[in-house]
């Protein structure tokens, strides 16, 4: 090969090897992967550490580095007195999340000193749901193949602790108002609190029906017409202007809003934008263009969750009314003390994504929806929830695998186990990493699996669901 071609050629490669690293960083900076992958470090160590009250020691290496390589390059420093982390990309960017009362952990917010979080102490010596005790096997009573049940539950636990499995952290199997399962994994216990993920859409949804139908508010409300006086988002003048006027509750509630907008969950997708990304999760998600008319299309968006916890905020005459209400009016009554439902820095629930609570609270959250609402001598929720969330988003198509704010998991038609052989009346709230939380009414169960699935092949929900209904009398 000629000299001069040579040089040439060497001179090309010194260019692509100096230049290459350039527009990775480059990359990486146009599209905010290094501040929000440091925002969601910061985030989920400090729930995990002051929401679940878990051990600090390992909880990055736990909770977040498996789910992308990138995070490798971030170190978080956790203040436990002040119950604070902050968390910084390769020493750069570093973002901050604080404990609030009534709040969780929230990203990007200063505050002074606050008081430490209380841990609610479980009830070991009592039956569920008065207590975190479950039943003995040989007190789950007849038509209950005892053997199957604990196999199905023991190979669920199979790669407990090991991200690159299942990595199931809970279990719970209600029957006939009983739990005959409540098991964890080896570092979690009854008290402690596990990320449902998109399963809050569903508590969201018990909230927001329960405040509409408390202020005798119509689903057929427009959205723009929801707000009133000082309550009412900036975002609310720029709707008014145009199709998205006509959006209305009801669409929010079954995912007919019609925006263009896309679940996406790779890290510059809209998701992580959201979550990690900006103050306002609301003003994020309401300035997405009209794209369909609304109320015709069902889609999926965790957008569309949060702007219906901004509806919610307006209904209640403060801010700290607002961030009570989850626990005053839900957690409280059925017994769920380690609920939490964490807010943005704007103070709108994340009614998309941020609820905690342990595996006994979200079986408490099931049976309260199996129950329509009622739990005790108490209607916690209005009657009529249960039909609400199972009324199809659509009458075709994709939208009737799902209701309001929940999946219709075993709808003939589009529910994503129907080919799995469970009930048809069954519902379930759903969340990212493999959380479930399945209602079977026909047969009176429920059912919740909690976990850390990075492999979403390695868990398999839908037989899962099956297998443990067949365990449990016909």
């Amino acid at each position: 090969m000629p000299r001069p071609l040579v040089r040439r050629l060497l001179r090309l490669l010194l260019i692509l090897v100096v230049a290459l690293p350039v527009l990775v960083v480059g990359a990486l900076l146009a599209l905010d992967i290094p501040r929000n992958a440091a925002g969601m470090a910061a985030k989920g160590v400090c729930s995990a550490a002051f929401v679940a009250h878990r051990p600090v020691e390992g909880l990055l290496a736990a909770e977040v580095l498996p789910a992308s390589p990138v995070l490798g390059l971030i170190d978080v420093t956790v203040h436990p007195q002040d119950q604070r982390v902050q968390a910084r990309f390769a020493g750069w960017f570093a973002r901050e999340a604080q404990w609030l009362p009534s709040r969780g952990c929230v990203l990007d917010i200063a505050t002074g000193p606050v008081r430490p979080a209380v841990r609610p102490q479980p009830d070991l010596g009592r039956p569920w749901p008065q207590g975190e005790a479950a039943l003995a096997p040989d007190a789950w009573g007849a038509g209950v193949d005892r053997a199957a049940l604990q196999r199905v539950v023991q190979q669920a636990f199979v790669g407990a602790g090991d991200p690159q499995a299942a990595n199931t952290r809970a279990v719970a199997v209600i029957h006939d108002g009983r739990a005959l399962v409540l098991q964890t994994a080896p570092g979690f216990g009854p008290d402690t609190a596990l990320h449902g993920w998109s399963m809050t859409k569903t508590v969201l949804g018990m909230l927001s029906y329960k405040l509409a139908l408390e202020n005798d508010v119509d689903f057929a409300t427009p959205v723009v017409d929801a707000f009133s006086g000082d309550r009412t988002p900036d975002w609310v003048a720029a709707w008014r202007q145009d199709a998205r006027k006509t959006i209305t509750v009801g669409d929010l509630m079954y995912m007919r809003d019609g925006l263009a907008s896309q679940e996406q969950y790779v890290p510059w997708g809209s998701v992580p934008r959201m979550l990690w990304g900006h103050r306002d999760t609301a003003a994020f998600a309401a300035a997405v263009e009209p794209e369909a008319p609304p109320g015709q299309r069902w889609r999926y968006l965790s957008q569309t969750a949060n702007l219906l916890a901004a509806v919610d905020r307006a209904r209640l005459r403060t801010d700290a009314e607002y961030w009570a209400y989850p626990k005053r009016v839900l957690f409280d009554p059925i017994g769920a003390h380690t609920a939490t439902l964490e807010t943005d820095a704007a103070g709108n629930w994340v009614g998309s994504s941020y609820l905690w609570a342990s595996v006994g609270d979200w079986a408490r959250l099931g049976q309260l929806m199996l129950q329509d609402g009622r739990w005790g001598d108490q209607q916690v929720l209005p009657p009529g929830w249960w039909d609400f969330a199972a009324t199809p988003a659509t009458a075709q198509g994709d939208g009737r695998g799902y209701g309001a704010q929940t999946w219709r998991i075993a709808d003939p038609q589009a529910g994503r186990c129907r080919a799995s052989g469970l009930p048809p009346d069954t519902l379930a709230m759903s969340g990212h990493w493999g959380q479930v939380v399945a209602m079977v009414p026909s047969r009176n169960a429920v059912i919740v699996r909690l976990g850390w699935t990075f492999r979403s092949g390695q868990f398999d929900s839908c037989a899962f669901l099956a297998q443990v209904l067949e365990a449990l009398p016909h």
